[in-house]
């Protein structure tokens, strides 16, 4: 018998709707039937993989697709733990299509298999947004308080903030509701824009979202257990549990999750101040790991989080307990570093405040410290002025004499005026149209490249996204979705030919997860399990792995990276190199044949290594090997 894949497709114009089934090995997930979906409709699509609701621990993530505002691409977003209430709907996804012709909150509700409730309630957005908790935290309270009682069982609300009007890098957040309650532990799917998609082409505020329908999933633990005592010698919860230390606790390191572990190991690769640490000496960068983060930083999240053991999950049952948090505050390593030390920032009262008012407002937290870091360092050397930028002081951007409290706070609270300014487009900010473009503008108005300065990874003519937290060449790769972990990121050094097949060969590793909604934490058992899981339930192992390779080859087809336009993209791989050799002691003819070339001419040789990754990538996701 075939099993289908149920789209319920939602024309928020009006809020008529409509079912539609897809066969199972026509398409196999959010992933590859998202593009189809995006290539048709221009849709913004929001689905769970085939294993959602089942036994297997991280199944449950809620996949965003389609044309990404900021990215101007295809793109791919993921939230942990809200396919887990979605999967009670009976569906596998929704398709938003048309807009809203005012601001509207998208309610859906199915009640023991009868037919899914769908509503559209207009709002006032902006009176949403300044009441209450303000920003999204206010969208989730009026959401709960207008179609909460409705629910048998908690539901999940997906909202985004005032971001997602004024630009285009606004994120889409969810909070397990637990009890009747609405929890602090913010989920995300905040890279590439989504939000600002969802509000912007489809005029929805909010989607709330839950339901009593239980499907047929495979719950039989007996059959998982014996699948992975097979492989493994261990049972499914021993080998998950083994897998996630790093996000619960590893014992090596004394610490846990994303900020713990990172910053435990990060020593002489810091990154801050708008990476101008790249610039310093390794005596220097390691002063600034050992005093600032070692002694306080990492101190105070130990202390505060992991000794007191302040954790959570995504809203799904899971051994990861990957939700560090303190109090109210949610503490992943890479807002907690762009919105941290990349801005100056070495203190958690500091870089908690910051945190906070970003997500409240709604931003991709990554992206938004990337640009409030670069708009820090301009006003630092006096490129922009505070009266351009509409701030009343400039940052305190000098390691020299810092006070990791005082001026840490001083930071934070200029950072904060910077994001009125870019929500209010005051001054001379106006990022709605992207930070390229406006960056050309202020270029041609004020001839000062201040592109420069920026790090980040370009796409096509306006798009755009700031790169993942680490000091590696493959965070700057040429690939058709960056800021996510589609490329390869460790800190060895590898051949840009070589690094291009390794991030051919990550992205497909990680479509495998998400294409099935399983959250890559998972993915020391995953990336080989879940081909067998297909084989077992649906006899499709090698069906399931070819749809992989095609819809690679199809996304890496519509590839327009641009090479590297920044001076800093060019230093940040420069130095990387560099430090390879001198500090890690590695010695390597490839290493120092390019070191050799940027020395000689670095614009060529940052060119040529683009290339090299490009081509690397290309010829590993052809449709025919």
């Amino acid at each position: 018998m075939d099993t289908h894949q149920k789209v319920l497709f939602v024309d928020t114009s009006n809020g008529f709707y409509k079912l539609k089934r897809y066969k199972v090995g026509d398409y196999f997930g959010p992933v590859d039937l998202g593009i189809h979906l995006s290539d048709n409709y221009r849709s913004l699509n929001i689905g769970v993989g085939l294993l959602a609701g089942s036994i297997f621990p991280g199944s449950n993530r809620l996949i965003f697709s389609g044309y990404s505002p900021s990215w101007r691409g295809f793109y791919i977003s993921s939230m942990g733990g809200a396919g887990l209430v979605f999967d009670n709907l009976g569906v596998n996804m929704i398709s938003l299509v048309n807009k809203a012709v005012l601001p509207s909150i998208l309610y859906l509700n199915r009640n023991h298999g009868e037919e899914i409730e769908v509503e559209l309630l207009p709002i006032d957005a902006h009176y949403v947004w300044n009441s209450g908790r303000k920003g999204i935290y206010s969208v989730f309270d009026y959401t709960y308080e207008k179609y909460g009682y409705r629910y048998e069982q908690d539901p999940r609300i997906l909202a985004v903030g005032p971001a997602a009007e004024s630009t285009d890098f606004g994120g889409i957040c969810s909070v397990p509701i637990t009890n009747k309650k609405i929890t602090y532990v913010d989920t995300w799917a905040g890279r590439g824009g989504l939000g600002s998609k969802m509000f912007q082409d489809h005029g929805i505020i909010a989607v709330i979202y839950g339901g009593t329908f239980v499907d047929d999933d495979f719950r039989d633990r007996k059959v998982a257990d014996e699948w992975f005592e097979n492989k493994y010698r261990q049972k499914l919860a021993a080998k998950d549990f083994e897998s996630t230390k790093k996000y619960r606790f590893d014992p090596n390191f004394g610490t846990g999750g994303t900020l713990g572990v990172n910053y435990a190991t990060m020593k002489g690769k810091i990154m801050a101040f708008n990476y101008k640490t790249i610039y310093y000496t390794e005596t220097d960068r390691q002063k600034i790991s050992e005093n600032f983060i070692e002694n306080h930083y990492l101190k105070q999240f130990n202390d505060e989080t992991i000794q007191t053991k302040q954790q959570a999950t995504c809203g799904e049952p899971c051994a990861a307990v990957c939700k560090k948090m303190n109090g109210v505050f949610k503490k992943d390593y890479e807002p907690y570093q762009t919105l941290g030390p990349l801005c100056g920032i070495f203190d958690h009262r500091a870089a908690e405040k910051l945190n906070h008012y970003c997500d409240s407002m709604g931003f991709d937290a990554i992206s938004c410290g990337g640009i409030l870091a670069w708009f820090m360092e301009l006003l630092s050397e006096d490129i922009l002025n505070c009266d351009e930028l509409t701030v009343s002081q400039k940052p305190k951007f000098d390691i020299a004499n810092f006070d990791e409290i005082n001026d840490s706070m001083h930071n934070a609270e200029l950072a904060i005026e910077l994001v009125d300014s870019i929500l209010q487009k005051r001054g001379i900010i106006d990022l709605s149209q992207g930070v390229r473009k406006w960056a050309r503008r202020i270029h041609k108005e004020k001839n000062v490249k201040i592109i420069d300065r920026f790090v980040h990874v370009a796409f096509g003519r306006k798009g755009w996204i700031v790169p993942n937290q680490y000091w590696t060449p493959g965070v700057l790769a040429p690939m058709s979705i960056m800021g996510k972990y589609y490329m390869h990121y460790g800190n060895d050094f590898i051949a840009p030919r070589e690094l291009g097949r390794l991030c051919a060969e990550r992205f497909k590793k990680e479509l495998i997860l998400d294409n099935l909604g399983v959250c890559r934490f998972h993915r020391a058992w995953a990336e080989e399990m879940l081909p067998e899981i297909m084989e077992s339930i649906y006899d499709s192992k090698e069906k399931y792995l070819s749809a992989i390779s095609v819809t690679a080859s199809r996304i890496n087809s519509r590839n327009a990276s641009v090479f590297w336009e920044s001076e800093r993209d060019i230093d940040f791989v420069y130095a990387f190199l560099k430090r390879k050799k001198e500090i890690d002691n590695c010695d390597d003819d490839a290493l120092n044949y390019w070191i050799q070339q940027f020395e000689s001419d670095k614009q060529e040789a940052g060119l040529n290594f683009w290339f090299d990754i490009r081509k690397g990538i290309d010829e590993s996701l052809r449709d025919f090997q």
